[in-house]
């Protein structure tokens, strides 16, 4: 059933629903039923991300280094939880400026430098080769291991024809493929529906096929996880690997592989391609967010069991290829097909994606700046060009696929899949300066970006790409060991004595380290031109609603001259679609100047084309007089800097003023508050002190006018001047004791003393006068000693206070007053309570306040107008009091009587010094 026929039939079997799939997927675009239109499908599309590495190499990295493969995973799904605020801020500036790629998108964002462009292709070109050629490694080793199992798939394949590989006529199909479905448009912008269909089924095809031999090597060939794990417990060399220690460069190892799959998830062509380029609706990026993880986690399920069951049943067989010789070994014959076809299927998306990506890059940025400056391209017939532009853009697919078909037959021996796939993850790590710069610095100037990628990607080469040279044979070895001319400090992966360093971590440390510092130390000494700073302007600001969309150009041309324009770049069609809008179905006046809309709208058409760079070349090749609109640039710089700055500010004032007037309205409240209670204390003081005055002032006049009064009546009359003055005195000393509380200045003398001794002193001192009104007054306490700091008159002031007014509003008929003390954690709470009507919860603060009268309604009318049980000054003096010795009185239901408890709280004082 493995013969080569078999396997051959299947994979191109396969190859061939592929076409099946994107074809539908197009005709669906064409009918208006977009199948990529649904968040499911972009999530899917942007796991083109696991390619042949993730599928065969993550278990070969897990076999060697545990638990160390999940960086590269994780980077990935710490980028998609920024991606509302990063990614979504690259699809919108995409969307705005019609960009083809990341090339395109790094050299707009520099005022669309066609120098820039040049460089990030270049290394683009340079850097993803290998991954290409580590996608047809992976195919031509996982057909060699499947056809010649239990045979050692030993493969030389410089030492080959090229036509005996297998990857070399699937290169070529998927040349086709890409032809057909991925240069339909000469508009790059434009979304390639069919494509992305196609990458989308081959991740689940991917993810079944990971998952179907994850489930056999547990469940089939080990009694499940348990019995896994407890045979690789039970192997010590095995067990090692499984700790996080076993990760290349320890620690720093672990920092630097998290950020090269960060950056790298951003940066890399197809991943830009899938996440930006092909996003229909920035909405898709909340459901990919989770989904996108989710898939991650799913496909990496299985694999450091996988990995172990491989070390324990294959021993030193090749890790890359353990997913396929584990099913091989127990002699199954249709799991290992589907094993195959789901590697086949994370390369051939991948290569697919990057293939489009890098020839967009190619033809608008390598080649079209070269064409443009040819005066035959400018006498060309209508249409003519944007033939060229498809055949060229074919052309550099073809290209591109042969040279990674040639990095494959000549280097690809000498690394494993995860080797070649970090090597390119850290090229493209170096557009993420020039990238993240300038999506958020308007100041990252295009000359420092320049110079810091060619200083980024130099190191990068000199510490990753040319010692893979040297191990392939094709340079002498000896300078990794030694250093180029014997210059230690030189060697690539120890560089400047950096030694210890997992190689990876190493290289992005100091081509990162070159790339930014020259980014932003060039930046800060460059001036930006006019079209730079608009541009900057745009990007940096793209996320605010306001930004406005001016059209840039002012510049003088006819309607005739820029149709000629688009006619010959774009063709008929796109043309007609551009000026649509304009012409309304009337006749065109072709000598009729072209508005700054209509041209900007030729540009945008033609940078969906060709590129930014060379778009704006083109435009000003028939735009006379001053081509930017000054004006314009300055409403944009308006608006995205002196106008949010104002807006800004006038946020922030717009706070201020609403605090300020928040708390000028507090203040107001209290202010009133406190007038009122001034007048109710002006009133109440006025009252308190007037009534005992009248009752004296009345008895004194009837003493001196009566001359013959009985002596019995006189002495009673006496009696009540004695006692109206005895309760002037005391109100006066109630008011002045709350004025000193009020103003701090009451004088208080704490000292250690009993609290238990005190409440039984106070209980005495009012015994009397409770039993003269008929209360049955009731001590409940249990201590012996209740140590506090307080001054003991004062306190007792404060008890006999409770107990009096306990007394007062007891039940008339059967009054009863009970005083309780007891010991609450650190402190001792002395409460009085009695058998009255108690105090309402909406009253039980307001009793503290000064004069404060409880009005009951069950009261008799005339009871309420009459003289008043007490005169409201005790309970806030007593508060008062309490508070200054650093306790608390409150009001709270009665537990036993029933009525009013007020609850007096202080703290133990600390242990006595013992006497010297």
């Amino acid at each position: 059933m493995r013969s080569d026929l078999v396997v051959l039939s299947v994979a191109f079997g396969y190859l061939a629903l592929l076409f099946l799939i994107a074809a539908w997927g197009d005709r669906r675009a064409e009918q208006g039923r977009s199948l990529i239109g649904s968040p499911n499908v972009y999530a899917l599309s942007i796991a083109v991300y696991c390619t042949a590495w993730t599928f065969y190499g993550s278990v070969g990295r897990a076999a060697q280094f545990g638990p160390g493969f999940l960086l590269i995973y994780l980077g990935p799904t710490l980028a998609m939880l920024l991606a509302p605020f990063v990614i979504r801020k690259m699809v919108r500036i995409a969307s705005a400026q019609r960009i083809t790629s990341i090339a395109d998108f790094i050299s707009a964002r520099y005022g669309k430098s066609s120098s820039l462009g040049v460089l990030v292709a270049l290394i683009a070109l340079i850097g993803i080769t290998p991954y290409i050629a580590l996608q047809l490694k992976a195919i031509t080793v996982s057909h060699a291991v499947l056809v010649n199992y239990p045979q050692a798939a030993n493969l030389r394949l410089a030492d080959e024809p090229f036509w005996l590989d297998k990857s070399f006529w699937v290169a070529l199909v998927l040349a086709v493929f890409i032809i057909l479905f991925g240069t339909r448009h000469l508009d790059a912008s434009e979304r390639h529906e069919g494509m992305v269909a196609a990458i989308a089924f081959e991740s689940l095809v991917k993810l079944v096929a990971f998952l179907s031999v994850g489930v056999f090597t547990v469940f089939v060939l080990f009694q499940g996880p348990g019995d896994l794990f407890a045979q690789v417990a039970a192997t010590p060399e095995l067990a090692e690997r499984l700790g996080l220690d076993a990760v290349p460069g320890g620690a720093t190892g672990w920092a630097g592989m998290l950020v090269l799959a960060f950056l790298a998830f951003l940066t890399l062509p197809r991943q830009f391609q899938v996440l930006v380029v092909e996003n229909v609706d920035e909405r898709h990026l909340a459901r990919a967010s989770w989904l996108f993880p989710l898939y991650l986690m799913a496909i990496n399920l299985f694999v450091i069991p996988i990995a172990m069951a491989g070390l324990l049943l294959m021993g030193d067989a090749d890790p890359d290829s353990f997913v396929l010789t584990l099913p091989l070994s127990a002699d199954l014959q249709g799991l290992p097909l589907l094993v195959f076809i789901g590697g086949l299927s994370a390369a051939t998306s991948m290569v697919i994606v990057e293939t489009i990506a890098l020839s967009t890059m190619v033809s608008n940025q390598l080649i079209m700046p070269l064409l443009l400056r040819t005066r035959r391209l400018h006498r060309s017939a209508s249409g003519e060009l944007a033939g060229w532009l498809l055949g060229i853009r074919r052309v550099a697919i073809v290209l591109i696929l042969l040279l990674g078909y040639l990095y494959h037959a000549l280097v690809g021996d000498a690394y494993s899949l995860v080797t070649i796939g970090l090597v390119s993850f850290a090229a493209a790590c170096q557009f993420a300066p020039a990238m993240l710069a300038g999506m958020y610095w308007r100041g990252a100037h295009r000359r420092g970006a320049t110079l810091g990628l060619i200083a980024g990607t130099l190191v990068w080469a000199w510490t990753l790409l040319i010692p893979g040279f040297a191990q392939s044979g094709w340079l002498d070895a000896t300078f990794l060991e030694q250093g180029p001319f014997g210059l230690a400090w030189l060697r690539p992966y120890a560089l400047f004595g950096l030694e210890g360093w997992d190689i990876y971590t190493h290289s992005l440390l100091w081509s990162l380290t070159a790339n930014l510092g020259l980014l932003v130390g060039v930046s800060l000494f460059s001036r930006q031109s006019p079209l730079e700073q608009t541009q900057a302007a745009l990007f940096a600001e793209a996320m605010h609603p306001h930004l406005l969309q001016t059209s840039l150009w002012h510049g003088q041309t006819t309607r005739g001259e820029l149709r000629a324009l688009l006619d010959r770049y774009l063709g008929t069609g796109a043309t007609a679609r551009v000026f649509a809008d304009a012409t309304s179905g009337q006749e065109e006046d072709a000598a009729a100047p072209a508005s700054p809309t209509q041209i900007a709208r030729a540009e945008q058409a033609l940078s969906g084309a060709l590129g930014n760079a060379s778009a704006r070349v083109l435009i000003n090749s028939v735009v006379r007089g001053e081509a930017l609109d000054l004006e314009s640039i300055l409403s944009i710089l308006d608006t995205t800097s002196e106008t949010l700055e104002i807006n800004r500010r006038l946020e922030q004032k717009s706070s201020e003023l609403a605090q300020a007037s928040e708390e000028l309205r507090a203040a107001n409240e209290r202010l009133r508050e406190l007038d009122r209670l001034k007048d109710e204390f002006v009133a109440m003081v006025s009252h308190e002190l007037r009534t005992p005055l009248t009752s004296i002032r009345a008895f004194a006049e009837i003493l001196r006018d009566s001359g013959e009064l009985p002596e019995e009546k006189r002495l009673h009359f006496l009696d009540v001047v004695v006692k109206e003055s005895q309760r002037l005195s005391r109100l006066i000393e109630e008011i002045l004791d709350l004025a000193r509380l009020e103003s701090g200045r009451l004088t208080l003398n704490p000292q250690r003393l009993d609290l238990v001794a005190l409440a039984r002193h106070s209980v005495d001192a009012v015994h009397h006068i409770q039993e003269d009104r008929g209360v049955a007054l009731e001590v409940a306490i249990e201590l012996e000693a209740a140590p506090v700091i307080g001054d003991p008159d004062r306190l007792e002031q404060v008890i006999i206070n409770l107990l009096d007014n306990a007394g007062k509003f007891a039940d008339p008929a059967a009054p009863r007053v009970q005083l309780s003390l007891v010991r609450h954690k650190t402190h001792y709470r002395l409460a009085v309570e009695d058998n009255g009507p108690g105090i309402d919860a909406q009253e039980r603060e307001r009793v503290f306040e000064k004069f404060h009268q409880i009005q009951r309604p069950e009261e008799s009318p005339d009871k309420r107008r009459g003289r008043p049980r007490g005169s409201g000054l005790g309970l806030p003096i007593s508060r008062g009091i309490v508070a200054h010795l650093g306790g608390r009185l409150w009001v709270e239901e009665a537990p036993h009587l029933g009525g009013a408890c007020l609850v007096m709280e202080l703290p133990e004082a600390p242990p006595a010094a013992p006497e010297a």
